[in-house]
């Protein structure tokens, strides 16, 4: 990108230095007893010549970093969305392992208080009860999290999958 701009910037002085001259020749008084040498129509010539080539490359290099600009800017976009999609995907991944550690914390004591009745002879069935929601509720967050993370993988799938669709 900076050798765009130093060749820009050298042929903007070129065509700057050119136009100097020309004006500097059109502006010159025209010399009544001396001629004019044959070469200076040759040499007008040459240099409008030179200032017009000068023009059509300064005007390519400029289409050039223009489309250099507008594929950085869509590549920038496009980063930008993906990331605000994979923060989204994050924020859900965060809640759903937060859920599933609370169930699994509500699954550890339940299970301790059936040991401590276990062992005591006196198996409460509100216990058992607390036990059996607890697991389900282990379980049901566990799939969410599966799912979360399912769709993670399923949205970073699509795109490849619709490219091998073009492609085919």
């Amino acid at each position: 990108m900076s050798d765009i701009k130093n060749l820009e910037q050298r042929i903007i002085r070129a065509l700057d230095r050119i136009s100097r001259n020309v004006d500097a020749v059109r502006a010159a008084p025209v010399q009544q007893q001396t001629p004019p040498p044959a070469q200076a129509p040759d040499d007008t010539a040459e240099l409008r010549a030179q200032l017009d080539a000068e023009r059509a490359k300064n005007a390519q290099l400029t289409e050039r970093v223009n489309a250099v600009r507008q594929r950085q800017e869509s590549s920038f976009t496009s980063l930008e969305r993906r990331l605000a999609r994979m923060t989204e995907q994050l924020d859900l991944q965060s809640l759903e392992m937060l859920r599933l550690k609370k169930a699994n914390t509500k699954l550890i004591e339940a299970n301790r208080q059936l040991r401590d009745g276990h062992e005591a002879m006196v198996i409460e069935p509100s216990a058992i009860n607390r036990s059996l929601v607890a697991e389900l509720e282990a379980l049901r967050a566990e799939r969410a999290a599966d799912m979360v993370e399912m769709e993670d993988v399923l949205g970073e799938l699509k795109p490849l999958i619709a490219t091998g669709d073009d492609h085919a």
